[in-house]
């Protein structure tokens, strides 16, 4: 009978440790992310390399762009960034996006096998 005390008591010392400390866990600094899709004008892997570093900046999680589809998707903090301040980034590394057209210079700037105008 004795050990079952002791064995009574360990187990409500563990459940009452255990719901302590998720009563002090402080879910208010949940970071939240934003999903976007962006149609970003490019034609190969140098293309993608470009616009995937020039999208990535402080608050983007992901940014993968498709060859096939010339969508990149994003995964970013919208607290941290701007999907247009991502955009601008993009076209002032010669790839067009549906707001933000690059400039004549960066567009000269590119590659002949990334040329897509």
């Amino acid at each position: 009978m004795k050990t079952f005390r002791y064995f009574l008591a360990a187990i409500i010392a563990l459940t009452v440790s255990a719901t302590s400390f998720a009563q002090t866990t402080d879910h208010s600094k949940r970071i939240l992310t934003k999903t976007e899709t962006i149609n970003v004008s490019g034609n190969c892997e140098s293309c993608k390399a470009r616009i995937e570093k020039a999208a990535k900046v402080d608050g983007v999680t992901k940014a993968d762009w498709s060859k096939k589809t010339k969508i990149l998707t994003l995964v970013y903090n919208p607290s941290k960034v701007k999907s247009d301040d991502i955009q601008k980034r993009i076209a002032a590394a010669g790839h067009d996006t549906p707001k933000f057209k690059a400039t004549e210079k960066a567009y000269n700037a590119l590659p002949g096998c990334c040329k897509y105008r």
